[in-house]
């Protein structure tokens, strides 16, 4: 499965960045996350709750951060199990100046394996896209509360 998509948020770069790099902000925006934990040198453990048509499951996934360059770009790492299947994936997130926002430009390569994988590939993109656009949102409304 492959995604593209990018979004804009009223805040400079370095302010986007420093919200990507907050774990606590994106742990509170990740659609099911219920704890996601440090493990150091940019690796993290999560818990997550995902339901998907009438599938759902708790996954236990690792997180890391790869050939960050900040405030510009990083390479997330994911992989995750649980009973309903497995996730791997990798989503590169590049930031860019538009004038005083920033855009946010995000490509994901991700497999998916098991009986949630069973769905269908278009449903499972359009669930896929509509975490990534409720994670977004949810760190842009972030940047409103932060002073």
């Amino acid at each position: 499965m492959d995604l593209k998509s990018s979004y804009i948020f009223d805040a400079p770069q370095l302010r986007v960045w420093d919200l990507l790099m907050d774990t606590r902000s994106v742990a509170s925006c990740i659609p099911g996350c219920r704890e996601l934990r440090d493990l150091g040198e940019d690796r993290y453990q999560a818990e997550l709750v995902i339901a998907i048509a009438a599938i759902t499951g708790n996954y236990g996934a690792t997180i890391g951060i790869e050939n960050k360059t900040p405030p510009s770009s990083y390479r997330l790492v994911v992989q995750g199990t649980g009973r309903t299947g497995f996730v791997k994936g990798e989503a590169d997130i590049a930031l860019s100046p538009v004038d005083i926002r920033t855009q946010v430009d995000v490509a994901v390569k991700a497999e998916v394996g098991g009986p949630i994988a069973r769905v269908g590939q278009r449903l499972l993109e359009g669930v896929g896209r509509m975490m990534m656009d409720r994670f977004f949102a949810c760190l842009q409304s972030k940047l409103g509360q932060a002073p």
